[in-house]
């Protein structure tokens, strides 16, 4: 993150520089491409201002804030700095789907298959058996396994086949 502080009717210290320069690495979690800061901290008689500009993944955040101490300022600032980078990162989300923001992993198959997954993924992948079985054996496998249904390959017709079970207990056969 590149932090750039000007100071305005105040004697810069490091203290304050650093303290803008600590309160905005707060920031980096919810943005993932570089990050240009320009903090403008001013005093004019009792107003002790604090200024963020922040321009990051294609946005530019602007928060002030005016108190009676610069730390707070700053303080304040960021927090409304932080609460619209989650705003633009939960609007990412909903746009591109979860984990799949700016700069995020595109992820791979899902760790735990029970999760609760978004409409449209795939959560579960199983892999079919090579050999070729007959419509009768697939039919034993469908009523072992309890499962809604089996994809196997037709022994008669060598093309891939999926054997489910019908709602009035009758087995349906579709075939590619």
């Amino acid at each position: 993150m590149n932090v750039t502080v000007t100071f305005r009717h105040v004697d810069p210290t490091p203290a304050l520089r650093q303290h803008a320069e600590d309160k905005l690495q707060r920031l980096k979690k919810y943005l993932h491409r570089p990050v240009d800061a320009h903090v403008i901290l001013s005093v004019t008689k009792e107003r002790h201002t604090a200024e963020v500009t922040l321009n990051a993944d294609h946005e530019s955040m602007f928060a002030k804030e005016v108190t009676h101490d610069l730390y707070s300022a700053i303080d304040l600032a960021v927090s409304k700095l932080e609460h619209q980078a989650q705003r633009v990162k939960e609007k990412r989300e909903d746009h591109k789907g979860p984990g799949r923001g700016a700069g995020a992993d595109a992820g791979g198959p899902a760790s735990d298959p029970d999760a609760e997954a978004p409409a449209g993924r795939v959560v579960v992948s199983q892999r079919l058996a090579g050999k070729p079985i007959p419509v009768d054996e697939a039919r034993g496998q469908l009523e072992r396994s309890g499962d809604e249904f089996v994809a196997f390959i037709n022994a008669a017709t060598h093309s891939m086949a999926v054997l489910y079970r019908r709602k009035d207990g009758s087995y349906g056969l579709i075939e590619s």
